[in-house]
């Protein structure tokens, strides 16, 4: 798996490259804008995600994924930003990114961002995933019952967004686990009927019918029939 960072900063692009080959990526950075779209526009192919700093010298990062995006290349792009606003953050995602991190982050939490975009679909996703009366969003990470928020961890959350991408699909435990666990787990383990059970009781309140349904002997999936 190939990370591009896209950074001015030198010394953090050094950092984020030696954090992610620690973790068995591999890793280029380029420290402007201009180098940084050229290097998508002529190598996209050859990376799995890119890390795009927000404020960059001759072409910001903003306009880089406009671009980029305007060209239909779909590589999965988390910005790096300073600003934290609803504005700033509605204008980030309506450029074409997938995600954003604000400044300062830790590498475990952009890490994690990483890996969690690189198991979704190369597809166009949407912004907004809604099962009945269920609504997440998986860009600002917030999940609505019946207009009420819904607090989850964030594996229920990665749970959850999994089961709604696959709305009315049966998805099989083995496959839960290889999306949502990033450790070795014993295939035998409940950690999946456990998690289920957690997300149950948050989204099911107050259901004559569930809508997180066990299917017995496969697994589970997420519909309102």
């Amino acid at each position: 798996m190939r990370v591009l960072i896209i950074e001015d900063q030198e010394s953090l692009s050094k950092l984020l490259k030696k954090g992610f080959e620690k973790e068995g990526y591999a890793a280029d950075y380029v420290l402007d804008g201009e180098a940084g779209q050229k290097r998508i526009e002529m190598h996209h192919s050859d990376y799995d995600v890119i890390v795009l700093d927000l404020m960059l010298p001759k072409k910001s990062g903003f306009e880089v994924c406009k671009s980029v995006r305007s060209e239909g290349i779909t590589t999965p792009i988390i910005i790096l930003t300073a600003k934290d606003s609803e504005e700033d953050k509605i204008t980030l995602l309506d450029s074409g990114a997938d995600d954003y991190i604000v400044k300062p982050f830790s590498f475990k939490e952009l890490l994690a961002r990483v890996r969690a975009l690189t198991r979704r679909p190369e597809t166009s996703l949407p912004s907004e995933l809604a099962v009945g009366d269920l609504v997440l969003n998986p860009a600002v990470k917030t999940v609505f019952l019946r207009d009420k928020e819904v607090k989850l961890t964030l594996t229920e959350f990665r749970l959850l967004e999994y089961l709604m991408r696959n709305a009315n699909k049966v998805l099989e435990r083995e496959a839960i686990t290889t999306n949502i666990w990033d450790f070795d787990f014993d295939s035998f383990s409940n950690i999946v009927d456990v998690y289920i059970n957690r997300l149950r009781k948050k989204i099911d309140v107050g259901r004559k019918n569930g809508i997180l349904k066990t299917v017995r002997g496969v697994g589970y999936k997420i519909s309102i029939n």
